[in-house]
């Protein structure tokens, strides 16, 4: 609620195609500092797809000052011809087609929402989706509306040389006072959630990619000055994702320039605008010295992600906001198989599960559970969620192993061809599906109308030499949506005998198959010689929590011989969340589980050399928070002495594996490809074993500092360097005040790296953090207005540092709700976002429960719309 009234509802059953539709848009944008003027000439016609003919235009707009409205050459009088309705301009009695010309005035340095039009260090630049246009003028601000964009600019020529928006080119020049202006145009209709504009002084790298057809299409990369040498990663892959985009989609760009900005100030990672993306600078730079492996990897998916965008979101876009998974949920699936073939498709598929599992599944089942698409918002900009996004990925999957490799090019095939330039459904999206296959997908389409993370419950049994495996599926209620109807289930799966060898499945001799559920139950019984054990969701082949109580047998089983990466993962992960439940609920202490696991840990080991990336993966214990979700009621004092301890006892037993590992993969000069990544990997796992032991005095520390010093102090790459850092800080090793310290002199003037030494400092473990957080937000270098700041301190204590946010004084619920009411006045957006942090609520023990619940409950009154409505779920679940 925002002072006791609830927020207007937005439902997909209301949905009315748009009463007018606006073929051309030119816009003229003046940019002066301090007051920007922006003349909007709009072509419309009433829509014959409309059944009713409402006589009235309504245009959106927001936080805009109208100073002309001309229709027709004719300039209209305010109160007489038309009306403000709040942010709306209503104009009645409008003709079949018409002319509509707008000026407004707009302050783009006072906008700290960051939505719209507005100021990053000295540049301007836009983000207009979901709703930022109308910030910019007024319009018919939702995705159905398509139009074709001409775009000028006009600002001073010395502090703004660089003139940007959508399409090509198509004229430039000089005006007096030093002015100048430039003129774009974009072929393509599209629409204004896709809109772009940058004015300002950056430099820039260029190169050039020859197209399948033979076109040549200029490449643009734009970035402040200092920063020009961090963009050749960002420009590699861009380059192979438009070959790989031709290759495995036959999806060929289609404008004469293709341009990236990095922007410091901004809400996401990055927007895909047509032909002009514009990128939170975490997403496009990428230095050895100043950027992480992980860095590396994301800038590489995010250009991906975005220019895939350019057919799977703006040639083809979403008809309304509830379908945004269309666009999302498509173009994550098509980044996450970009990514698998330019590295290692197992552990690419692995950490694609990790993260859905262990951050989306927890939504799915929380007070902010919502269908992939929802049925009803008030905000849509809460709705940019995992769901939409990774859930939306897995339903696509899903589809592409129904249909097989063949059948779905051919149907995407057909997707982009059928709906070039329009703004359509998911529906739509599946019926190319059902067209191309001849499948009945009707069944399949609830798991875009269902909220919720199935559970698949599987029991077996042998008898006189048949195995049968009886799979229940089943969806726990969620908010708005009690019961459940059984969905569509693939499950990949395989048998494995007792030497790990995959058994034959059928006559042809296959050894794995799809069995796919349609029923609430269903058993199927396969003929083998012996009982087995199963290998089952096979590279996670629905994204449902599998409940089959695996014996200690067969999980060592599945990880030494499993030809499955990801059955191998889950696999190590069940043993390590059964050790962590011996100790959390069992009584056991962590020591008594290093019995159990060492062998296990070991046999990994022995094979580390195969695929460092992959035994990084299996040898890393599971995270607190992925642990507590697995544990009601919630404590999570009591989950953090469980993991902590757990990886001491590791790193004491295991030692001298360790120290083999950190030694044996330290490299002496920097490598940048897949296999030296890995490598780099597999030693901080090594490492963070060795400084847990350390830290609890399991092990003398004196070896341990003196290899992390000698690493700050002559460091191959920011992985290296970060790596040794955090493993002092976070273990409070001798000498790690003045490694902090240090690290933070370094690397003072470079923003994204200050942003790492901050994460470092917030996911301190314990509850002396929330003290160490309140002097970072008192830090000189801490913005209120830089996302990327914000989210470095408050979202990382939040969200990765559960021993501090849930102090048992409360004091991290105090600090976490001091920042939101500060934000939510800055950047509504962000402390929405944020606000997810406090979904976990409803699990916590009692005592922590009510101390969180106080905190959030005090900031309803005059919260933001995008605010209120997370408290209300959460607060009411």
């Amino acid at each position: 609620m925002r002072d006791g009234q609830p927020n207007p509802v937005t439902r997909l059953a209301d949905y009315q195609p748009p009463a007018f539709l606006v073929p051309d848009t030119r816009l003229d944008v003046d940019l002066r500092d301090g007051e920007t003027r922006v003349t909007a000439h709009l072509k419309l016609e009433r829509n014959p797809a409309r059944a009713d003919r409402p006589d009235e235009l309504v245009l959106d707009g927001d936080h805009l000052d109208l100073r002309s409205v001309v229709l027709d050459g004719r300039e209209l009088a305010p109160g007489d011809d038309y009306r403000l309705d709040g942010p709306r301009l209503i104009i009645p009695g409008v003709p079949e087609a018409f002319s509509l010309t707008t000026e407004v005035r707009i302050e783009p340095e006072k906008n700290t929402a960051l939505e719209g039009l507005y100021r990053s260090n000295g540049m301007y630049c836009t983000q207009c989706e979901a709703e930022g246009f109308r910030r910019i003028t007024f319009f018919p601000d939702r995705p159905d509306v398509l139009s074709r964009f001409t775009t000028t600019i006009h600002a001073d020529k010395g502090a703004y040389p660089l003139l940007l928006s959508n399409g090509n080119p198509v004229d430039a020049g000089d005006e007096a006072d030093g002015r100048h202006f430039a003129t774009w145009e974009d072929p393509f209709p599209k629409p204004c959630y896709l809109f772009a504009l940058v004015a300002g002084d950056l430099a820039c790298l260029a190169d050039t990619f020859t197209t399948a057809s033979g076109r040549d299409v200029a490449l643009r990369l734009y970035a402040e000055h200092r920063d020009l040498d961090k963009l050749d990663h960002a420009m590699d892959s861009l380059k192979r994702s438009m070959a790989w985009d031709e290759k495995v989609f036959g999806r060929e760009y289609d404008l004469d320039i293709f341009q990236i900005v990095a922007v410091s100030h901004f809400n996401m990672g990055a927007m895909e605008n047509k032909g002009l993306n514009i990128f939170n600078t975490s997403c496009v730079l990428a230095h050895p010295a100043t950027t992480t492996d992980a860095g590396f990897e994301r800038v590489e998916s995010v250009v991906a992600h975005e220019y895939f965008h350019n057919w799977s979101g703006n040639r083809v876009t979403c008809r309304d906001w509830f379908q945004l998974s269309l666009k999302e949920g498509f173009t994550v699936f098509r980044d996450q198989e970009f990514s698998s073939d330019m590295n290692s498709r197992a552990v690419v598929r692995v950490e694609n599960v990790d993260f859905l599992v262990n951050h989306q599944f927890p939504e799915d089942q929380g007070p902010m559970a919502h269908p992939v698409r929802p049925a009803e918002y008030q905000k849509i900009d809460n709705f940019y969620t995992l769901t939409v996004y990774e859930k939306g990925a897995e339903i696509v999957r899903m589809q592409s192993q129904l249909l097989g490799a063949e059948d779905f090019r051919r149907a995407t095939d057909l997707y982009f061809e059928r709906f070039d330039g329009q703004a359509v459904t998911c529906d739509d999206f599946v019926a190319c599906m059902e067209q191309v296959s001849g499948l009945d997908l009707a069944q399949f389409k609830r798991w875009y109308a269902q909220a919720g993370t199935p559970v698949l419950t599987v029991e077996d049994e042998y008898v006189d030499g048949e195995y049968r495996l009886t799979f229940e599926q089943h969806t726990p209620p969620t908010p708005g949506q009690p019961d459940k109807a059984p969905l569509m289930v693939p499950v990949k799966l395989a048998l494995l005998d007792g030497e790990g060898r995959a058994l034959p499945l059928d006559d042809q001799g296959r050894t794995e198959t799809v069995v796919i559920l349609r029923e609430a139950r269903e058993t199927r019984a396969f003929p083998v010689p012996a009982r087995p054990t199963p290998s089952l969701l096979r590279g996670f082949s629905a994204p449902v929590s599998l409940r089959y109580d695996f014996d200690e047998r067969q999980l060592n089983t599945l990880l030494a011989h499993d030809s499955d990466g990801f059955c191998r993962w889950d696999a190590a992960q069940r043993l390590y969340f059964a050790a962590l439940a011996r100790v959390v609920d069992g009584g056991e202490t962590p020591a008594d589980q290093v019995a159990r696991l060492t062998p296990v840990i070991e046999q990994v080991i022995a094979r580390a050399d195969e695929d460092p990336a992959q035994a990084a993966l299996l040898l890393t214990l599971p995270t607190e928070n992925a642990v507590g979700d697995r544990h009601t009621p919630l404590h999570p004092q009591r989950v953090h002495a469980a993991v902590s301890g757990l990886r001491a006892a590791l790193g004491e037993a295991l030692a001298d594996a360790w120290w083999r590992l950190a030694e044996g993969l330290r490299e002496s000069d920097y490598q940048g490809d897949g296999a030296a990544m890995g490598r780099r990997r597999l030693r901080q796992v090594a490492l963070g074993y060795l400084a847990a032991a350390a830290g609890a005095g399991q092990v003398d520390p004196e070896p341990l500092v003196a290899h992390l010093s000698a690493t700050l102090a002559a460091p191959t790459c920011m992985t290296e360097e970060l790596g040794a850092l955090r493993a002092l800080v976070h273990n409070r090793l001798p000498g790690h005040d003045a490694a902090l310290k240090a690290f933070g002199e370094r690397w003072k003037d470079e923003p994204l790296v200050m942003d790492q030494w901050f994460g470092v400092q917030a996911t301190v473990p314990g509850a002396d953090t929330v003290d160490r957080a309140e002097a970072l937000l008192a830090h000189p270098a801490f913005e209120w207005t830089l996302p990327n700041r914000v989210r470095a301190v408050i979202a990382t204590l939040v969200n990765a540092n559960p021993s501090a946010f849930h102090a048992p004084d409360g004091s991290g619920y105090r600090l976490f709700a001091r920042a939101l009411k500060k934000l939510d006045g800055i950047n509504p957006q962000i402390a929405a976002r944020l606000a997810n942090g406090g979904a976990r609520l409803k699990r916590l023990e009692p005592g922590l429960a009510q101390q969180l619940g106080d905190a959030l409950r005090d900031l309803r009154p005059g919260a933001s719309a995008n605010l209120a409505e997370v408290l209300d779920r959460i607060l009411d679940a």
